[in-house]
């Protein structure tokens, strides 16, 4: 079971790192395409600043990668060893699952960077 306090917790559901009482972004739907990757300066509760300093989730592009891989295999695993299709097949099914999931592994990369440099503090999280 995931629950608050667990770095997983702020990883999956895009939570602050610190106090995991609020979204980072200002809109919790990925798929609001337009506000995908807008986030809150600081958190609301804890005055976290998610921006630790100017250009700070360019890093999270090599997270992006490895993301992106685990989707792509997860979609091959699926479609060519368990429903047993043509290789052509299985290549359209991981550009499809990478096209479908672009905004979910978008975010999933900066909450994995941003949980890299800042873990939970149950302190702050009483406030």
């Amino acid at each position: 079971m995931i629950r608050k306090g667990m770095k997983l917790y702020s990883i999956l559901f895009g939570a602050c790192p610190k106090c995991h009482q609020e979204s980072m972004y200002v809109n919790k739907n990925p798929y609001a395409l337009s506000e995908t990757l807008k986030i809150h300066d600081k958190c609301s509760h804890c005055d976290t600043r998610y921006r630790m300093e100017p250009s700070f989730f360019y890093g999270s592009m090599y997270v992006s990668y490895g993301v992106g891989i685990a989707f792509a295999v997860a979609a091959f695993v699926v479609s060519f060893l368990l429903i047993e299709t043509s290789l052509i097949v299985a290549f359209i099914a991981i550009v499809l699952t990478l096209i479908g999931f672009m905004p979910i592994i978008m975010r999933l990369s900066r909450n994995i960077w941003i949980n890299l440099f800042m873990s939970y503090d149950k302190e702050l999280a009483k406030k």
